[in-house]
């Protein structure tokens, strides 16, 4: 295919209700879609053929980890760890042997999910005592570096706890004050041992700069639950609707049927989204949540690091894993499926101009498919990504 940079038109593109159109961009925006035209020879100057294959929005990666990649330094052999607190302590004592700077791995990795898709993520950084807030500034760079590439939120990750890490209630306070989106918080009671104290802080935070909210939750079984159902209650007594995030919440794989109504009813009444990774273990059932108005959508996770020697970066390969996990086959299934990487995501991540539709910014993917469900089942190749209406990717590489 030959690419121009910043096309006009993209000729005969297949939309995700399966009709053909033809897509104007102008301004980097979507300025219209008609129905395909039959053309005979050559695409005119400053289109692109598209030949039938798929157009979706970019892909949104809902939770990644940049700064605790390995991507761009040596292979990093993976460290066993029991609890998370041990394998916090693994993960430092690891990445203190690595030599490559944060932000040098870090763009590897957004080099690499640019070119299969992505046009907007949300990455947690953490924010300790031991690193301070060396990883947000690094990213906060990184995050300018790449504006022209991907749209990039950053979410200030205590890793090591709040109340029983002193000093970093002050540190992630200071993070929202450098650059971070949102405040991010973890295990309340697992880990720190102290809901009230632990939330306290956070959505103390979030109320103070205005911030959105997204927090790790592994804790299972009816405890992991009581913590969901607090969150709920503080997000809608502070009325925080639609700013809130829980990632990973497996407890909601393993509650009685009862126990996971009352949860998700008090989810989808606060506003709080659920964040899965479709994780080896207990997860989130996601069509049950979505029926009872729960917002899901999907993210990576950890990819190549201290955590997971695992992950490609590929938005529609996590859309594939988590529909193998949750059993959806049918073409509706699918669907649902792909819009957790894609209208789930840019709506939980507060993305307002996002969208196949006219006005929105031209952040596409063409996909080397025919329908949204033949790219979830077998995640081809990307033919094309633009990022405001500028091509970025070609045939799963970088432009320029």
């Amino acid at each position: 295919m030959s690419v121009t940079s910043r096309p006009d038109l993209l000729v005969d593109a297949t939309l995700p209700d399966g009709t053909r159109a033809d897509l104007t961009l102008r301004d980097g925006r979507i300025a219209a879609v008609t129905p395909a035209v039959e053309r005979f020879g050559p695409p005119p100057t400053g289109a692109l053929g598209l030949a039938g294959a798929l157009v979706l929005p970019a892909f949104v990666d809902g939770h990644i980890h940049l700064d605790k990649t390995f991507l761009g330094a040596d292979w990093q052999p993976h460290v066993t760890g029991g609890t998370i607190r041990e394998r916090v302590a693994a993960e430092r004592a690891l990445r203190e042997r690595v030599r490559v700077p944060v932000g040098e791995r870090a763009e590897h990795l957004v080099r690499r999910v640019v070119a299969l898709g992505t046009g907007h993520v949300r990455s947690h950084v953490d924010v300790d005592p031991w690193l301070g807030l060396t990883g947000l500034h690094a990213l906060v760079e990184l995050r300018e570096r790449c504006r022209d590439l991907l749209s990039m939120q950053l979410v200030a990750f205590p890793q090591s706890g709040i109340v029983t890490a002193p000093g970093v209630a002050d540190l992630l306070d200071a993070a929202l004050r450098e650059g971070a989106d949102l405040i991010g918080g973890l295990d309340p009671l697992g880990f720190d041992g102290d809901v009230a104290g632990h939330l306290d802080v956070v959505f103390g935070l979030a109320e103070r700069h205005g911030a959105g909210i997204d927090l790790h939750l592994h804790d299972g079984g009816e405890p992991g639950a009581a913590q969901l159902r607090e969150i709920a209650a503080r997000t809608a007594a502070l009325g925080l609707a639609d700013t809130v995030t829980v990632s990973h919440a497996y407890c909601l794989g393993a509650l009685a049927p009862a126990e996971f109504a009352r949860t998700a009813d008090a989810l989808a009444a606060a506003g709080v989204s659920i964040l899965t990774n479709g994780p080896s273990g207990p997860m989130p059932p996601v069509l049950a949540l979505r029926e009872r108005g729960v917002r899901v959508f999907a993210g990576s996770d950890n990819i190549r690091d201290a955590w997971w020697p695992y992950g490609t970066g590929d938005m529609l390969e996590r859309a594939t894993i988590v529909g193998l996990r949750q059993d959806l086959c049918t073409d509706a299934e699918l669907a649902v499926a792909a819009d957790l990487v894609t209208d789930a995501a840019a709506a939980a991540l507060g993305l307002a101009d996002y969208g196949l539709r006219v006005g929105a910014r031209a952040d596409l993917v063409v996909v080397e498919a025919t329908s949204t469900q033949a790219a979830v089942a077998a995640h081809p190749a990307r033919r094309l990504v633009l990022h405001g209406g500028r091509v970025v990717a070609t045939d799963g590489r970088l432009a320029g």
